[in-house]
């Protein structure tokens, strides 16, 4: 890695990596634009679906390696090496499928005519290879965290209430579930069958 004041270079490997996710705004410090990279196996999903509603970001995806599928707004895209694929519509949902082993896509996003506000889903995807290894306390350390930091992004809100609902600490998880939900309300298709809320699935209080 070579820095100086003036810029910064790095190989991305380089880059810190939290499970298939390489994060690159933080590792450089980019305060312009979001910037991060994401790599999977063949029929791994390198960009879960999502539409960017909350945030207001029009997205530019580009292939570094291998070969990925896009679907954007129900419409299919082969997506060999190279291929980039611009999302204008923040409203559009859109995903990628590797095809390949070793898919690696790189994702640059920000809001038209707004200042760059760094997301909260970054600091919350700290937390989730935790979740993997059963390490929920230490989850909901850095989700509490995260939500005192960027208070009121769903994403963190709906893992904390994750890490609770694990530790059996039902009432905090409602709680934060609920607060999730009332920002991004197409989170609950989510919570109806994610088992990090089997412990209290049966709560009259769940349906709400």
């Amino acid at each position: 890695m070579s820095v100086t004041e003036q810029y910064a270079s790095a190989r991305l490997d380089d880059i810190r990596r939290s499970g298939t996710w390489f994060a690159i705004r933080r590792h450089f410090g980019i305060e312009a634009f979001g910037v991060n990279a994401w790599t999977g196996a063949a029929g791994d999903a390198v960009i879960g679906e999502h539409a960017e509603t909350t945030s207001g970001h029009q997205e530019l995806y580009i292939v570094l390696d291998g070969r990925a599928e896009f679907t954007v707004g129900g419409e299919t895209i082969d997506a060999p090496r190279g291929t980039l694929v611009f999302v204008r519509d923040p409203e559009m949902r859109r995903r990628a499928v590797a095809r390949e082993d070793g898919t690696t896509v790189l994702a640059v996003g920000a809001k038209a005519g707004e200042a760059f506000v760094p997301q909260g889903w970054e600091y919350s995807a700290d937390a989730l290879p935790l979740f993997e290894r059963g390490e929920y306390a230490r989850a909901k350390e850095l989700l509490v965290e995260a939500n005192e930091r960027y208070p009121g992004f769903a994403g963190i809100l709906y893992n904390l209430a994750c890490a609770e609902a694990r530790l059996g600490e039902t009432d905090a998880a409602l709680g934060h579930l609920g607060e999730a939900l009332a920002r991004l309300p197409e989170m609950a298709e989510y919570a109806k069958t994610d088992e990090d809320f089997a412990s209290i699935r049966d709560d009259p209080r769940f349906p709400a």
